[in-house]
């Protein structure tokens, strides 16, 4: 096994810290993550792209924003949502399937503007293993596999990545999760039934959000800034493998796969995230 050692500062501990973080995305994700943070003791300052979601944030402790980004403007008190914060947490989702002529890269760079311009520190960027393409050779991915994906959200997310990575006025971490679940919201709900699924060979990648939140909890009171993290359950049974036990185990109906062409697939390895942490992971697959 590769031993890994973080080049970033990651003596300063949670107490020697601005304890003041922006979240901007305060969904699925955003919201619990806000919750954890400040039952470590953080201030959170949480944005939200509904009005009447602000209540339900204050109501938890979080300083509500609303705040919208588009191609052309920030709709919202931006900068104030940006004040007297050292750590930025980026946790907004491209959006490209349900609107594929979305400039994600523009969006990020207006983003960018303000935040040369606040208090702001150290961003925490949360982008997706999805940056690395497909191979039927099933390539086992690292940090160092540089980032080849072919698809529209892929090709935006490694611009973005590099936009954040090459600007000098703050620190960037990148954490690329696979793919997202937890119990109400499963991969398997959605194929099930479904037929003509491709890749039925293909390694599965997920991570229960349970471990991301854990994971950015620590890399914040670690301090581990300037750095690129995949993050990944480290077991990869087949997809045909694992939706048929999870659709069986939840009396799902199967699916059905499409087995005239190739499986394409690859397997996402997060060892130097769980060697720098000394993370074990709470949830399986």
């Amino acid at each position: 096994m590769q031993a890994y050692i973080c080049s970033s500062n990651n003596t300063m501990g949670i107490s020697k810290i601005n304890n003041r973080i922006s979240i901007i995305g305060c969904g699925w994700l955003g919201l619990p993550l806000a919750i954890q943070l400040i039952e470590n003791g953080l201030d959170i300052k949480g944005s939200t792209t509904s009005e009447n979601k602000l209540e339900a944030l204050d109501n938890l402790g979080i300083t509500p924003f609303l705040i919208r980004l588009n191609e052309t403007k920030i709709e919202g008190d931006i900068s104030e949502f940006l004040n007297n914060s050292e750590t930025l947490i980026i946790n907004i989702p491209p959006g490209l399937r349900k609107n594929p002529d979305k400039n994600y890269v523009s969006e990020i760079k207006l983003l960018i503007k303000h935040i040369e311009k606040s208090s702001i520190k150290n961003v925490l960027y949360i982008s997706s293993t999805s940056v690395y393409n497909n191979d039927p050779k099933f390539p086992i991915i690292t940090e160092k596999t540089k980032p080849n994906a072919i698809s529209n959200s892929g090709k935006q997310l490694i611009e973005i990545e590099n936009v954040l990575k090459n600007n000098s006025a703050f620190n960037t971490t990148i954490l690329r999760f696979a793919g997202l679940f937890d119990q109400e919201r499963h991969p398997g709900k959605i194929i099930s039934g479904r037929k003509h699924i491709l890749n039925p060979e293909a390694p599965v990648n997920l991570i229960h959000k349970n471990d991301c939140i854990s994971i950015i909890a620590q890399l914040i009171e670690k301090d581990f800034w300037n750095e690129e993290f995949n993050a990944c359950y480290p077991n990869h049974p087949t997809k045909e493998q694992y939706y048929k036990q999870y659709c069986q185990a939840n009396n799902l109906e199967l699916p059905e796969y499409n087995r005239e062409d190739i499986s394409m697939g690859k397997i996402i390895d997060a060892t130097k995230l769980a060697q720098l942490l000394k993370y074990e992971y709470k949830t399986g697959l």
